[in-house]
């Protein structure tokens, strides 16, 4: 097997990362990387690899040991803001036991039985958005579908659910996309400190006036006579609201562009609604939303895919190579609403398994049902090849998706 040089992650790779996992997954699956904050990782491409290093204790993500292995890598620290900060204890950057104890805190707001209860509610979120997305797109305007109601479903679920109010979800918007995107460090720097200071807030108001929202429920948390300390409070709202949105905004604007781009899938969508659920989850392998998982660590020598990683190493896992993977589905290049997508890992695999899934299947479901019942002729306003796509590690999503309705 031929491995190649070190690769560089740059613009290119963001806008259509599938071009270089093609040649990756043949040539050198497992191969070394430096991101554009200038930090040299490992990549891991294969769905046979990416699956078990998904699941590996060997690859710790405690944040606890990542400001050391960042500075060992000299990696400045005003760019350490995204990945080493003061909110970032929550349970999606710990190891068990701790992992374990978080998670069990709120794992209870999110079973399939406890989203199912809120599908009457999304379903009136939704059709009120498809609403102001009507009266906007009226004649040939076009409207921005992220900002209309990709953005805006997930966004105001998921402040319902928490308790957050309505004043500050824009500005929470803006800060998460400066944070997840390879913005100036400046702008990094004021957004952490914003999101920090208006999540403290929150947290001391649920604390001091718990109403009855899960936030509320979350700082009074307790199981087995344990309970979440101010500083866990914090990292597990600030995880909550942040992956609470991303993911489903990028599942809506990513699937529709899939739809807009695969006009007999559409139309299949259309004559059978019922393959709406199924769909939601091709959407999810064939153009997911994550595309590299957050990051992880090697405490020991590591083999992956015929490769000894060393100890102290930083490993990025790409969601996006393994759902693309021809070894694990057929002519994986191809929407087709009608596959058997399981076994796909853009939720993750394991114990770090997107603890939300069954809340962003449920609002992928009502959202392409929406769109397709309301707007028949829903159209791109936009070549596709114009669009742009956020220059994210972690978030494969676009800026925005212009439509005729």
């Amino acid at each position: 097997m031929t491995h190649l040089a070190t690769v560089g992650l740059d613009g290119p790779f963001f806008a259509d990362p599938d071009e270089l996992y093609q040649k990756l997954r043949l040539e050198s699956p497992v191969v070394r990387v430096i991101t554009p904050i200038g930090l040299h990782a490992w990549m891991v491409t294969r769905y046979e690899d990416v699956r078990p290093a998904l699941n590996d204790p060997r690859l710790s993500k405690s944040a606890a040991r990542f400001a050391e292995i960042l500075e060992q890598r000299s990696i400045p620290p005003d760019s350490r803001i995204q990945l080493a900060d003061s909110v970032a204890g929550h349970m999606l950057n710990t190891d068990p036991p701790d992992h374990t104890r978080l998670r069990k805190l709120v794992n209870r707001a999110f079973t399939v039985r406890a989203v199912a209860r809120m599908r009457p509610r999304i379903e009136e979120i939704a059709n009120r958005l498809a609403d102001t997305m009507a009266a906007k797109g009226a004649g040939e305007a076009t409207v921005d579908l992220i900002d209309e109601f990709a953005f805006p479903l997930p966004m105001t679920v998921i402040c319902e659910l928490l308790g957050v109010p309505d004043g500050e979800r824009d500005d929470f918007r803006a800060w998460s996309n400066t944070l997840l995107s390879f913005s100036p460090q400046q702008e990094r720097i004021a957004a952490a400190g914003a999101m920090r200071d208006f999540l403290t807030r929150l947290v001391a108001d649920k604390g001091a006036n718990p109403g009855d929202d899960m936030l509320s429920a979350i700082v009074q948390a307790s199981e087995d006579g344990d309970s979440l300390s101010p500083g866990e409070a914090l990292s597990m709202a600030f995880l909550l609201l942040v992956a609470g949105h991303e993911t489903t905004v990028n599942l809506i604007g990513n699937g529709v562009l899939a739809l807009l781009r695969h006009p007999d899938q559409l139309a299949a969508l259309r004559a059978d609604p019922s393959l709406i659920p199924n769909a939601v989850e091709e959407f999810l392998r064939f153009d997911g939303p994550v595309n590299l998982a957050t990051l992880r660590y090697t405490t020991e020598p590591v083999e992956l895919g015929g490769t000894m990683i060393p100890a102290g190493e930083v490993v990025l896992v790409s969601l996006v190579s393994a759902n693309r993977d021809p070894e694990r589905y057929r002519e994986p290049t191809e929407l087709d609403v009608t596959r058997d997508a399981s076994g796909h890992v853009a939720f993750g695999y394991g114990i770090h398994h997107c603890l939300g899934a069954p809340l962003a299947r449920l609002e992928g479901e009502i959202a392409f049902r929406t769109l397709i019942e309301r707007f028949p002729d829903l159209a791109l306003a936009e070549e596709p090849q114009r669009l742009v796509w956020r220059q994210s590690m972690l978030i494969h999503g676009l800026t925005r998706l212009p439509v005729h309705l």
